[in-house]
């Protein structure tokens, strides 16, 4: 987090919290730690890309800095270190493979925490990259018409694409901690662990759609003057999907909720398939 700090990745409401949250995650289970750490530098250096780009349509865009405050950090992250202290109180502390037949709390809450960063992750690689690598304009999720790109809700195929490599990512940061902690006399007894890279992708593609379909109806988008996408109604702002309930730091915690409760099942019913 102090290199997080250094580099202005977060500012320093976020490189506290975000502190707390890595001590937890960390002694709860170092693969939990690897994840956070892939979603952070990862995420950091995406939101980056082309930040000249995005501050052509985005009004709020603030990705030449990078910043990250403490609600940006609960909503990215908070998820998943609830459930880590979950995995503390339930399991102990210690890394431990995905088996869902002999030891199936460890493992629903490891794919559960897994889940909620590669959502995370592949949300931010599609918001972030997506939107500059695409050559055309996106189309809304909920009516697949063409939007301005920024626009909440909007998907193309390589911003699916990309958020599939995201939750890829954290997925494959998991395994490798787990096939490098875990004793392999354990490991001989379990089941395949590298299925965890592809549940991490699918998570993070997961992710992003419900990220996409609660953007695209509980938070506002419109377009000013300027063409610029802004998150709320003004003077010559042209409405263009949603209402305004929802604030994007919501919309990133609810979507991160709906991923991490569902993929363990289905990681669990999929699993032996591979």
């Amino acid at each position: 987090m102090m290199y997080g700090l250094k580099r202005k990745g977060v500012n320093k409401s976020g490189a506290a919290l975000g502190f707390l949250f890595a001590i937890v995650l960390s002694i709860a289970s170092h693969a939990y730690l690897a994840c956070l750490a892939t979603f952070f530098f990862s995420s950091s250096r995406a939101t980056k890309f082309r930040a000249h780009l995005k501050r052509k349509f985005e009004e709020d865009f603030q990705g030449g800095e990078g910043r990250r405050n403490w609600a940006q950090v609960i909503c990215n992250a908070g998820m998943a270190t609830q459930l880590a202290l979950l995995y503390l109180l339930d399991c102990g502390y210690g890394e431990r493979p995905i088996d869902f037949g002999q030891l199936y709390r460890s493992s629903w809450l490891g794919i559960a925490v897994m889940s909620a960063f590669a959502c995370s992750n592949g949300d931010t690689w599609a918001s972030e990259l997506g939107t500059v690598l695409a050559r055309g304009d996106p189309f809304l999720i909920t009516n697949r018409k063409r939007v301005p790109r920024g626009t909440n809700g909007g998907v193309s195929f390589i911003g699916l694409v990309v958020s599939f490599l995201g939750g890829l990512a954290i997925g494959l940061s998991y395994y490798l901690t787990v096939r490098y902690t875990v004793d392999s006399k354990i490991l001989e007894l379990s089941p395949n662990q590298w299925p965890v890279i592809v549940f991490g992708g699918v998570a993070g593609l997961l992710g992003s759609i419900v990220d996409s379909i609660i953007g695209a109806t509980l938070q506002y988008s419109g377009v000013d003057p300027r063409g610029k996408i802004v998150e709320r109604p003004g003077k010559g702002v042209k409405h263009i999907c949603g209402v305004r309930i929802l604030d994007n730091h919501s919309v990133n915690l609810i979507s991160s909720i709906i991923t991490a409760l569902l993929m363990p099942s289905v990681a669990m019913q999929f699993w032996n398939h591979f």
